[in-house]
């Protein structure tokens, strides 16, 4: 699936030199949900039908769950995760004063777990990872996205601008050539959006089960032949800032659904 999707996007954009429009103006730029076909709209809008809200109720009961050598829940800390965690996932990647850079929803909740709970770090991917980001994202769901607004994160959100415009791989395409410039057309029979991070982390149908936004990334620098990164490495993290800050005014949807 992935070498054939690699193929056509070296045919599309082979094919469509002169399409090339640069970066979205703000006004323009739309959730991936505009692109979606009714099925997988209805999927993602009933709560009954949406596979990503098993997670999210996996992600309530870790919240109330005591972990670690300190015996402690995420909500003997933060109460009630309606009030205290709406808009939080809406302003991430944030900045660390501790670390002096910025750090995802995801490395936050692990840095949590190692500083108040006394409990190991949650694996990259892994289910309660997700199910407690999902949780958290899910309140702000409806929240505009307000990510890179903070001064100190503004030298990052230009390396993961670079990152975004670099061409990479055997195929030497940058995500702008998909998702600025030809947006709105189809590769390997499934839309081509804008690239706008607003419902992470979100259930694939590719996937059968709910995936970061670093999955998707390292899965684009695969399809064109580029060596992806390590999870949590600052370019992903550099990348993902830049494409929340993008993605700034549009409504968070966790979790979304897409192909």
């Amino acid at each position: 699936m992935i070498f054939w999707r690699a193929i056509a996007a070296a045919t599309l954009l082979a094919a469509a030199p002169a399409l090339l429009a640069g970066e979205i103006p703000p006004d323009a730029r739309r959730s991936g949900y505009s692109f979606m076909g009714p099925d997988t709209r209805a999927m993602q809008d009933d709560d009954t039908s949406n596979p990503g809200m098993l997670f999210v109720l996996d992600g309530g009961a870790l919240w109330a769950k005591k972990a670690g050598s300190a015996d402690k829940a995420c909500a003997d800390c933060h109460g009630d995760a309606t009030t205290s965690m709406k808009g939080v996932a809406a302003r991430y990647p944030a900045f660390d004063k501790a670390l002096a850079r910025p750090i995802t929803l995801d490395q936050r909740i692990n840095l949590c777990r190692a500083n108040h709970q006394q409990a190991p770090a949650l694996p990259y991917e892994s289910r309660d990872l997700l199910a407690l980001s999902a949780f958290v994202a899910h309140q702000s769901r409806g929240v505009a996205i307000t990510a890179g607004d903070d001064p100190e994160l503004k030298p990052f959100v230009a390396q993961g601008r670079d990152l975004f415009m670099q061409r990479e791989g055997q195929l030497n395409l940058a995500c702008t050539n998909c998702h600025d410039d030809n947006f709105d057309k189809r590769l390997a029979g499934s839309p081509i959006t804008q690239g706008q991070p607003t419902g992470y982390p979100l259930y694939r149908l590719e996937w059968q089960t709910l995936g970061s936004i670093e999955r998707r990334l390292r899965s684009c620098m695969t399809g064109v032949r580029a060596q992806a990164y390590d999870y949590g490495a600052p370019e992903l993290v550099a990348l993902e800032l830049y494409l929340m800050s993008r993605a700034r005014g549009l409504a968070m949807e966790t979790p979304a659904v897409r192909p």
